[in-house]
C-alpha cells in the first residue's frame, strides 16, 4: 500500500508522456517536401463510375498541373489572377480554372510582432502548396472546362464596399461548339465561406451529359516555427452521417485510394487552428476520392453524379468552400460536423463543454489568461468534495507515517508479513489507502481534455495574458511559468506523506524538475491551468491538513 501514491505520480507522467506519444502517431511529420513538379501530365480524378461518363484522359482531366499559371499566377500565357478582398478575406482565384490559388486570412496576423503580415492559407507554389479546385467532365473532355481551362472576368480587381454585404465574382469560359460556362464566387461581408456555382448552358445540337467535380490540393506542411513537443494533425478528412468524422492522413491516402459515395458530407483539408472545406448542398450524392501525385501532393474531392443538359438549357451546380479558422461555432452552422474538424480527439464530448464554458468565461473578462484561470477555479470546486476526500485521506497517511516506519523497521525485508500488519494498522485507524485514488483518477480526463482544448482552440492563439505572456498558445520563452509550476509542485509534494522507502523518496523530490522540464515545452495556457491548480491544491490541502493535525491533538489529549 506504501506504493500507491507513487504509481499515482508515475500514472500521472505517464499520461502526459502518452499524450505526447499519441500525437506523434497520428500527426507525426512527413517527409521534407519537395518541389511541385510541374512537367508530368496526371489525372487527378477518381475513376467514375457509370459508363455514360467515361474516365477523363489524363491530358484533359488535370493537363500539367501548374506549368508558369500556378508558379507565376500574372503570366499572361496562362491567364491573369483576380484578387478580391471582403473585410476577413484576400483571396487570389487564378484565370486558369478558376482556381483559388491563394488566401490571407485578414484577422489573423503571423505573429503578434508581426501584426501587419497577415497568416496565408492558400499558397500556389512550394513549400507548403495548397489551392482549392473545380471544373467539369463529362463523355466528350475537350468540351468542358477542367480547372487547366483559362477563364475570363470582367475584372481583375473586386473589393466588398462599404454597405455591400456581398460581392460575387464572375467568371466565363466557352467552347466554339457552343457551350458556354459561368463560374461564380459569392463572398459575404464577416464569412470565410464562399458560395460556388457552375451553371452550364448548352449551345451544341445534342444533350449534354456533365459532372461537376471540386478539389482540394496540397503537400505537407512545413512550419520553422513549429513546436517539436507538440504535433498537430494535418491531413485529409471527409463527413459522412454513417462514418461521422474521418481522418484521412497522407499516409492513408498513399496506401489506398478512398472511393466513397456520401450524401450529406463535406470534404477537407485541415491544419493547426485554419482549414479549408468544400460543403455541397444539404441532399445531394458525391462521390468522394482522394488521390497522390507525385508522392507528395496530396488531393481530397468529390464530384457529382451525370448530369444531362439538354439543347438550348442549363444547369447549374452549386457548392461552397469554407477557407479559414477553426472558429466552432460558425462552423457548426454551416455543416453538420463541421465543427468536429476541432479535433479535441477520442475526449471530444469532455472537451466541448470545456471550451463553451471558457468561451464564456472569455466574453466576461476579456481576456484569455484571465479565462483560464476563472475555469480553473471553477473546475477545482466542481471537484471540490473529490479533491477533500483524497487530501484528508494523504492528511490521515500523514499522521500513520511514523507508525508505518516503526512496521517497516520491525518487518525489515518480509513483505507479507509487513503489508498484512499495515493492513492492521488501516483497518484500526479506519484509513482508506486508496481513498486518494478515484478523485485523482476522475480528473485525468479532465485534464487531458483542457489539454486539447488549449491546444487546438484557434481563439487562443496569439492570444496575449499579462507581462511577458503575450502568446498562450506558444510556450513561455522565459521559462517563468514552467519555474512557478515546478515550485508549486514542490511545496505541495511537502504536504505529502513522506514514502518509507528512501529510493521512492528521491523519486518523489525529483518529479517537480522533471515537470518542469516537460511543461516548459507546452502551452502557456496550459501551463496557467495547471500552475493555478497548484497553488489552488496547496491552498486547500494546507488547510485540510492543519485541520487534521488539530483532530489529532485533540485525541492524544
Amino acid at each position: 500500500m506504501e506504493n500507491i501514491r507513487l504509481v499515482l505520480v508515475v500514472s500521472l507522467a505517464v499520461v502526459l508522456l502518452l499524450i505526447y506519444q499519441a500525437w506523434v502517431h497520428d500527426y507525426g511529420q512527413m517527409p521534407k517536401e519537395t518541389a511541385v513538379n510541374r512537367s508530368d501530365p496526371v489525372s487527378t480524378l477518381a475513376p467514375v463510375r457509370t459508363a455514360e461518363v467515361p474516365v477523363v484522359p489524363a491530358s484533359a482531366a488535370t493537363p500539367m498541373l501548374g506549368g508558369q499559371g500556378l508558379a507565376e499566377p500574372a503570366a499572361s500565357a496562362q491567364g491573369s489572377v483576380i484578387t478580391v478582398e471582403t473585410d476577413v478575406l484576400r483571396v487570389e482565384i487564378s484565370a486558369k480554372g478558376g482556381t483559388i490559388s491563394s488566401a490571407w486570412l485578414l484577422d489573423y496576423p503571423i505573429a503578434p510582432e508581426q501584426r501587419n503580415e497577415k497568416f496565408r492559407l492558400l499558397k500556389p507554389d512550394a513549400p507548403n502548396y495548397f489551392v482549392a479546385q473545380s471544373g467539369l467532365i463529362g463523355q466528350t473532355p475537350s468540351v468542358l472546362p477542367t480547372h487547366d481551362a483559362i477563364f475570363s472576368s470582367a475584372s481583375l480587381h473586386y473589393t466588398l464596399g462599404q454597405g455591400q454585404s456581398s460581392l460575387p465574382v464572375e467568371l466565363t469560359w466557352t467552347d466554339s461548339a457552343g457551350v458556354k460556362v459561368k463560374k461564380t464566387l459569392r463572398f459575404t461581408r464577416g464569412s470565410y465561406l464562399v458560395e460556388t456555382s457552375q451553371e452550364v448552358t448548352n449551345g451544341t445540337s445534342q444533350a449534354l451529359v456533365v459532372r461537376d467535380y471540386t478539389q482540394l490540393q496540397r503537400t505537407d506542411l512545413q512550419d520553422p516555427n513549429a513546436s517539436r513537443f507538440v504535433s498537430t494533425y494535418t491531413g485529409g478528412v471527409y463527413y459522412s452521417p454513417q462514418d461521422k468524422y474521418k481522418k484521412i492522413a497522407f499516409t492513408d491516402m498513399q496506401k489506398q485510394k478512398l472511393d466513397r459515395q456520401v450524401t450529406d458530407g463535406w470534404i477537407a483539408m485541415t491544419q493547426h487552428y485554419f482549414l479549408a472545406a468544400w460543403i455541397p448542398p444539404r441532399g445531394a450524392e458525391e462521390t468522394f476520392y482522394t488521390n497522390v501525385l507525385d508522392g507528395n501532393r496530396f488531393i481530397i474531392g468529390q464530384f457529382s453524379p451525370a448530369v444531362s443538359v439538354p439543347v438550348g438549357a442549363s444547369h447549374s451546380f452549386n457548392n461552397a468552400i469554407f477557407v479559414g479558422p477553426k472558429l466552432q461555432d460558425a462552423l457548426a452552422a454551416i455543416s453538420p460536423g463541421l465543427e468536429l474538424t476541432v479535433d479535441y480527439g477520442w475526449l471530444t464530448v469532455i472537451a466541448q463543454p470545456i471550451h463553451w464554458l471558457l468561451d464564456k468565461i472569455y466574453s466576461v473578462v476579456g481576456n484569455w489568461g484571465w479565462a483560464i484561470i476563472v475555469l480553473t477555479i471553477l473546475i477545482k470546486l466542481a471537484f471540490y468534495k473529490l479533491s477533500e476526500a483524497s487530501y484528508k485521506s494523504m492528511a490521515n497517511m500523514r499522521q500513520m507515517t511514523p507508525r508505518m516506519q516503526a512496521l517497516k523497521d520491525r518487518y525489515g525485508d518480509d513483505k507479507e508479513r509487513l503489508n498484512q500488519a499495515m493492513m492492521e494498522l488501516y483497518k484500526t485507524e479506519k484509513i482508506n489507502p486508496l481513498g486518494g485514488c478515484l478523485p485523482i483518477v476522475v480528473q485525468i480526463p479532465v485534464f487531458i481534455a483542457l489539454y486539447w482544448v488549449l491546444l487546438e482552440s484557434v481563439e487562443l492563439r496569439q492570444a496575449p495574458f499579462i507581462l511577458w505572456i503575450d502568446n498562450l498558445s506558444v510556450p513561455d520563452k522565459y521559462y517563468v511559468l514552467p519555474l512557478i509550476m515546478g515550485v508549486s509542485m514542490f511545496l505541495q509534494s511537502k504536504l505529502n506523506p513522506a514514502p518509507p522507502d528512501p529510493m521512492q523518496a528521491k523519486i518523489m523530490m525529483s518529479l517537480p524538475v522533471v515537470f518542469t522540464v516537460f511543461f516548459a515545452f507546452f502551452p502557456s495556457g496550459l501551463v496557467l491551468y495547471w500552475t493555478v491548480n497548484n497553488i489552488l491544491s496547496i491552498a486547500q490541502q494546507w488547510h485540510i491538513t492543519r485541520n487534521a493535525d488539530k483532530a489529532a491533538a485533540r485525541r492524544k489529549r
